[in-house]
């Protein structure tokens, strides 16, 4: 029986670089110190040698990786023109209305799936203040059909507002999900097709907003989160001070524990490959990032990516 992979990865702020600034206290574009060809060069490298080490683990490459935190199309190009992709990877990609310029995307095997149509979902809110109000923007969830050996999955790939001060963003993050939950349990009553949806959700699998975002308003458990378990085993993707976190999470129809689906489930896993992470002893154990706040690193990513690794028939 062969296998399939399908990844996902917060690769925190793959930014192209910042243009020379005129003056030393010039803001920069991305709002990174110093971010310039030679650390961007750094980055995409290290970015695509993850999935050289998942390929060399795995004994194969994920056929749909979705990516976060990416600034526009060309650090997708530059990616995917590197070994182990060498340009056999197409792209999928929207620039979104968020304000720090990052967007998800979606990359894929040009050999093992076709893209049959693709969409930015985008979301709006709007934030009143004493004397007037704006409107304030986050990232598309970005929507795709895909075919898989003759079978179309609808695939949503997503990184909610993120958690801070207090977790202001907390209502927009259960906007999202409440609008995605319509939209899944629509495809699935219309049309009864195979729903993957993934990415950095900024809750743990075991948090209210997640746990009742795989059932539908009648109490049917339409999803299944296979992150859940490795949550409580725990297995973490990302950290905060002394908190072990799994944002990063894949969650799928029952259609892919169907024995007659061409991707069945084998095995999640959080890619924790000892390369991937810091040196430091103090942060043992931990993803080594980019940076730690303004201080540059020169690491992979403050996440590490998540797979499912899937049995099919071909």
């Amino acid at each position: 029986m062969n296998r399939e992979i399908i990844s996902f990865y917060n690769v925190e702020n793959l930014f192209t670089p910042d243009p020379p600034p005129k003056h030393k206290l010039d803001p920069t574009e991305s709002g990174l110190q110093n971010w310039d060809e030679r650390k961007y060069q750094n980055k995409i490298f290290k970015i695509a040698s993850v999935f050289h080490l998942i390929e060399e683990r795995e004994g194969i490459l994920p056929m749909m990786i979705g990516l976060s935190e990416i600034q526009g199309r060309k650090p997708l190009e530059d990616l995917i023109a590197l070994e182990p992709f060498n340009s056999n990877y197409g792209i999928v990609h929207y620039n979104s209305m968020d304000e720090r310029g990052v967007d998800v995307a979606l990359i894929y095997d040009k050999e093992k799936i076709e893209v049959i149509s693709s969409e930015p979902l985008s979301y709006f809110f709007t934030v009143e203040k004493s004397d007037y109000e704006y409107y304030d923007t986050t990232r598309d969830v970005l929507f795709c059909r895909v075919k898989f050996q003759n079978t179309i999955i609808n695939v949503f790939v997503l990184h909610l507002p993120s958690k801070r001060e207090k977790d202001v963003n907390k209502s927009k993050r259960e906007y999202i999900l409440s609008d995605l939950k319509v939209k899944i349990d629509e495809i699935i009553k219309e049309s009864s097709e195979p729903v993957l949806i993934f990415g950095d959700f900024n809750e743990n699998p075991d948090e209210e907003m997640i746990s009742n975002f795989i059932y539908d308003k009648d109490f049917n458990k339409i999803l299944i989160n296979p992150f859940a378990e490795l949550f409580q085993n725990e297995k973490f993707s990302t950290y905060h001070y002394k908190s072990g976190l799994l944002f990063d999470q894949m969650m799928l129809t029952h259609d892919f524990i169907d024995e007659n689906f061409p991707l069945t489930i084998n095995e999640a896993k959080v890619f924790n490959h000892e390369k991937l992470q810091n040196w430091d002893q103090k942060f043992s154990g931990r993803p080594f990032r980019t940076f730690a706040g303004t201080r540059y690193l020169g690491g992979y990513s403050d996440h590490f990516p998540i797979l499912i690794i899937f049995n099919t028939k071909m």
